[in-house]
C-alpha cells in the first residue's frame, strides 16, 4: 500500500505548521507536522486500523481516521489501486459540524 496525501490535506498541514510557527517555534511546528506524517506511515500495513468516520457517513467512500494528539487524520482504503488516500488532518478542537467541509 502506498501512501497519497490528497491537496487539501497537505493544504491543512501547511496550516498547521503555520500556526504553531507564529505561537510557538519553527522547531514545534516541524516537530508536529513531521509527526503526524509518521503517524500515518501505521497504515501502509494496517490500513483498517482507523474507525469509521460516523461525521462522514453520507459520502460514497467510507472514511476512516487514526487520532494523533488533538487531530483526525482521515483517510480512505482504494483496495485496487493499493492506496490510502489522506483526505484531511482535522483538528478536533474544532466544531465536529466543520469536518464536513469540502475534501
Amino acid at each position: 500500500m502506498k501512501i497519497i496525501w490528497s491537496v487539501f490535506a497537505k493544504a491543512e498541514l501547511q496550516n498547521i505548521f503555520d500556526y504553531y510557527k507564529e505561537n510557538a517555534s519553527v522547531r514545534v511546528a516541524a516537530n508536529l507536522v513531521e509527526d503526524i506524517v509518521k503517524e500515518s506511515h501505521s497504515l501502509i500495513t494496517a490500513q483498517y486500523i482507523g474507525q469509521v468516520e460516523s461525521n462522514l457517513s453520507g459520502r460514497k467512500e467510507t472514511y476512516r481516521y487514526l487520532v494523533y494528539k488533538s487531530y483526525k487524520i482521515l483517510y480512505t482504503i482504494n483496495e485496487a489501486e493499493q492506496s490510502i488516500q489522506i483526505a484531511d488532518v482535522f483538528d478536533t478542537r474544532q466544531n465536529p459540524i466543520k469536518i464536513n467541509r469540502k475534501k
